[in-house]
């Protein structure tokens, strides 16, 4: 197919699927949208070439690496400090999507499809991504397919979950706000804070170009896949992941200052390198037969309820260890299966819905946002992505 024309196709595409996300409320997604649209398409005898074709698939398979860098430079530390229980409940989520899939799910759908499900499913794009790769490279495209599926559905289950256990969080924080019960939170002075000085000195804007940020996010992606290259070869087996190590380095490198936050966003590049990065995860479905997706049926959904489970499951002890809700520990623990935006939307409707006027509203999100923004980083861009490298390591060895 032409190039222009596979590129515009893909472009449309994803254009229509934000838009039904925005007119639904992300009810229905992006991903999904176009997800079924490219199945049926492929079906009625659309080129599976298609995402070659527009070149969007050999950028986003570069690019891997540098959204990682880039994820990295949206961690904030200070906030992760000030939200520690909720950090360590959303990993103690993640581990429970592994436990529940690998433990409970793997006798029945069998030790490599376990692999494969555990990461997408406690995770976004990313995870999906690196399982796809780690399928294929097993010669399991079935199971590459398998990952790609598990990104665009889970939120089906997540969404209306978060919904109901935020809802009746937020019933309860009305009760709270209502008898006076509620502490007023201060904010510190900004101006009180002691500002650190970066190791690196900041350029003139005259000189930050938007190639300068790209240079130096493609600087820290590439020393990533050397240091874990050096690593892996070191120790003869695959023990860190190239993807865990950019984002590792995206942090370092962003606290130190040689990174800019939100890096590609100021290189004006985030979004086509997103629109590359969600074409690496749609190229997989043109292997989606029906016969295909009938084989996998029982997989995807042994995986979401597994995983759903695990999440329950350790949510609750984590409720009982640190003395939180129980209903504000199952919504940060289910954010796993569907992050940001989706935790600020269902957040902000959650706080409309049950609050009365425009301060109980408030009191409720002060309560919920800041909580569901962290679990929503920590579980879909940190905790699936380490989980994804793990299981990847644990896949390439059977």
């Amino acid at each position: 197919m032409n190039s222009l024309a596979a590129l515009t196709i893909i472009l449309v595409v994803f254009a229509v699927g934000d838009m039904l996300a925005v007119r639904t409320k992300s009810i229905i997604s992006m991903l999904f949208f176009a997800s079924a649209f490219f199945i049926v398409a492929f079906w009625l005898g659309l080129p599976p070439t298609i995402f070659g074709d527009s070149t969007l698939l050999a950028i986003g398979q570069v690019l891997i690496t540098m959204l990682l860098v880039h994820m990295g430079t949206m961690l904030n530390i200070r906030q992760l400090k000030e939200q520690w229980k909720t950090v360590i409940v959303a990993v103690l989520a993640i581990i429970g999507v592994a436990v529940g899939i690998l433990v409970l799910g793997s006798p029945i759908v069998g030790i490599e499809t376990a692999l494969v499900s555990a990461p997408p499913v406690s995770g976004g794009v990313i995870a999906g991504i690196q399982m796809a790769e780690a399928a294929t490279a097993l010669g399991r495209e079935d199971l590459a397919v398998l990952a790609s599926l598990l990104v665009v559905v889970q939120g089906f289950v997540g969404y209306p979950l978060a919904s109901l256990f935020l809802k009746k969080e937020a019933v309860r924080i009305q009760g709270q706000y209502r008898a006076g019960a509620l502490s007023q939170k201060v904010d510190a002075d900004p101006t009180q804070e002691k500002e650190k000085k970066p190791l690196f000195p900041k350029l003139p804007a005259a000189y930050e170009s938007a190639n300068y940020f790209l240079a130096k996010t493609a600087l820290v992606a590439l020393l990533a896949t050397f240091v874990s290259g050096v690593i892996n070869e070191s120790v003869g087996f695959r023990l860190m992941d190239a993807n865990i190590m950019a984002l590792l380095l995206g942090i370092i490198f962003s606290e130190i200052g040689f990174l800019e936050k939100e890096i590609l966003i100021k290189s004006n590049s985030f979004g086509i390198s997103m629109a590359a990065l969600t074409s690496v995860i749609l190229s997989t479905l043109s292997a989606a037969t029906p016969d295909v997706l009938r084989s996998l049926l029982l997989s995807i959904l042994i995986a979401l309820a597994f995983g759903t489970v695990g999440i329950l499951l350790f949510s609750f002890i984590a409720s009982k260890i640190f003395k939180m809700s129980i209903w504000m520990a199952f919504g940060i623990g289910i954010s796993a299966l569907f992050g940001f935006p989706g935790t600020f939307i269902v957040s902000q409707e959650v706080a409309d819905s049950v609050g009365q006027d425009l301060e109980e509203r408030n009191a409720i999100l002060d309560h919920i946002l800041p909580k569901m923004l962290v679990s929503g980083f920590v579980t879909v861009s940190i905790g699936s992505v380490v989980l994804a490298g793990i299981a990847a390591s644990f896949l390439s060895a059977l």
